[in-house]
């Protein structure tokens, strides 16, 4: 397989919200992850789906809107920002730079809060709720694991 047929699969994979990406061409197979694989020797487990019961109509109850998820201990309220992978948290674009953003300041949906360095490739984290920062609760240069609170947003 073409070498720029595989930087083009990368990009992909970095791009979409996939986990794994497996290409066949001919004999030849490209297998992508985001995750390191697993040893030979290490059970694998997946869990089967739950039966799903349908309920009656007349015990139908209305669902409310989805609300905030409540805060963690030791975090102010707001919508918690959590890392989408394991990597490398820096607050700015390069080491003398300003942050991103700093307590207090307002952001609106899409404005970048940081970056998270992963294999040699840096990762824009972006709001994902308007309002003010109210805590940014990763510190710069600091490794991070996935889904670990980076920000609180109010």
């Amino acid at each position: 397989m073409d070498l720029r047929k595989v930087k083009k699969l990368i990009e992909l994979l970095e791009e979409s919200n996939l986990s794994e990406l497996e290409i066949k061409e001919g004999e030849e197979v490209v297998r992508l992850s985001r995750f390191p694989a697993t040893s030979a020797s290490a059970p694998q487990v997946i869990a089967a789906p739950a039966p799903v019961v349908a309920a009656p109509a007349a015990t139908a109850t209305p669902v409310a809107p989805a609300a905030p998820s409540p805060a963690e201990p030791g975090l102010p309220p707001g919508s918690v920002v959590r890392a989408p992978m394991v990597g490398t948290f820096y607050a700015a674009a390069s080491p003398g730079a300003e942050p991103f953003v700093k307590v207090g300041q307002q952001v609106r949906i899409g404005d970048p809060l940081g970056v998270i360095e992963a294999m040699k490739m840096f990762n824009q984290i972006e709001a994902e709720v308007a309002g003010t920062v109210v805590a940014i609760v990763a510190e710069n240069g600091q490794a991070v694991e996935f889904d670990e609170p980076l920000f609180v947003i109010g």
